[in-house]
C-alpha cells in the first residue's frame, strides 16, 4: 500500500512569526533536515504548516522591493523543473533574461533560482510519497509566461530564495500590463518620491491603489530608482 508520509513540521504561531516569508521558508528547511536520516536513509518530511493567506503576508511595497532585492530581473520563464538535492525539495524556475538591475545579466543568458517545495507529491523508493509543499502566497510560475521578480538573496547554506514578499515581488505581463497575484494591492502604499523626479505617467501610476500598471513604465521607475540612489538620497522614502 502507498503511504504519504507523515506531517512533520511544527505549525507556526503569532502573526508576525508566521507572515515573515524568511522565518516560514526557515521553518520549513529546517524540519526537513531534523528528521532527514533515520537508520542512515533520508525520511522527507511533508509540510504541515498552517496555510499562509494574503493578509497575513507582510506587505512590501515598491520601495522595500527596490531595498531588498539582490537582483531584479525581467525575463520569459523558459523551464520549470523539481527534484530533491540533500534531502530538501525543491523547484528551480530557469528565465531567459531580457534585463536586469541591480546585477549585470546578459541578454538572453539563463537566469535560473531554487524556491521550497515541489511541483506535485514524489514517490520515494520505499513507496511512500513526499507530498508537494503547498505555502499560499509563495509565488508559482508557469513556462512561457513573461515576468518581472525582485528576487532576495539565496540563503548561503540551502542557496534557495523566493521574491521579496513572496508572490507581492512577482509581477506577470498581459500585454503591457504588469501585475503581481495581489493585483498590485499596496504596491505604493506607505512610500513617496519626489514629485519634482517623477513624470506625468509616473504620478498617476504611484496615485493608483491598486491595479495592473504599465509594465515599461514601472521598470522605467525602478531603474531610475537604483541608478539615481533615489531611496539613499530620500528621493524615495
Amino acid at each position: 500500500m502507498n503511504r504519504s508520509i507523515p506531517p512533520m513540521l511544527p505549525t507556526t504561531h503569532g502573526p508576525k512569526e508566521r507572515a515573515h516569508p524568511a522565518r516560514v521558508l526557515t521553518r520549513l528547511v529546517a524540519a526537513t533536515k531534523r528528521h532527514a536520516l533515520t537508520s542512515g536513509v533520508f525520511i522527507l518530511a511533508a509540510t504541515a504548516l498552517t496555510p499562509l493567506h494574503a493578509s497575513q503576508l507582510v506587505s512590501q511595497n515598491l520601495k522595500q522591493m527596490i531595498q531588498e532585492a539582490d537582483v531584479i530581473v525581467t525575463g520569459e520563464v523558459s523551464k520549470v523543473t523539481d527534484g530533491i538535492e540533500n534531502g530538501l525539495p525543491f523547484t528551480e524556475v530557469t528565465m531567459k533574461v531580457n534585463s536586469s538591475i541591480k546585477r549585470d545579466l546578459a541578454l538572453n543568458s539563463n537566469y535560473s533560482f531554487r524556491q521550497y517545495g515541489l511541483l506535485k507529491p514524489r514517490k520515494l523508493q520505499d513507496g511512500r510519497y513526499l507530498l508537494a509543499t503547498k505555502i499560499e502566497g509563495m509565488a508559482t510560475w508557469t513556462v512561457g509566461e513573461k515576468v518581472t521578480t525582485f528576487m532576495n538573496k539565496p540563503a548561503s547554506r540551502t542557496r534557495m530564495t523566493t521574491p521579496v514578499g513572496m508572490a507581492q515581488g512577482k509581477f506577470t505581463y498581459s500585454g503591457a500590463q504588469a501585475a503581481n497575484s495581489f493585483d498590485n494591492r499596496g504596491l505604493f502604499k506607505g512610500m513617496s518620491v519626489d514629485p519634482s523626479a517623477l513624470n506625468a505617467k509616473e504620478s498617476a501610476m504611484l496615485a493608483k491603489p491598486a491595479g495592473a500598471v504599465e509594465g515599461e513604465v514601472l521598470m522605467n521607475l525602478v531603474k531610475r530608482a537604483v541608478k539615481e540612489k533615489w531611496i539613499e538620497k530620500g528621493v524615495m522614502r
